[in-house]
């Protein structure tokens, strides 16, 4: 079973009313940080990362990808 909660003063605080039992052993996985990075931060990290693109594959992207007619 997945419970949710939050961590306050150091301490894992469950969301909503069912906790596990007393004595449980848990696990627990980070499944989001503080840390907020813009989202353009995180896509240059892949910018040049693709090879055999055409070389005209920015300005026509539309053409490549939907099959519209090139501008």
């Amino acid at each position: 079973m997945t419970y949710r909660g939050h961590v306050q003063s150091g301490v894992v605080v469950f969301d909503g009313p069912q906790t596990p039992p007393e004595g449980a052993t848990v696990e627990v996985a980070v499944l989001s940080s503080d840390e907020k990075r813009p989202l353009r931060d995180m896509l240059l990290e892949f910018a040049g990362t693709i090879d055999g693109l055409p070389s005209d594959m920015a300005a026509q992207h539309d053409h490549y990808i939907h099959g519209r007619p090139k501008r």
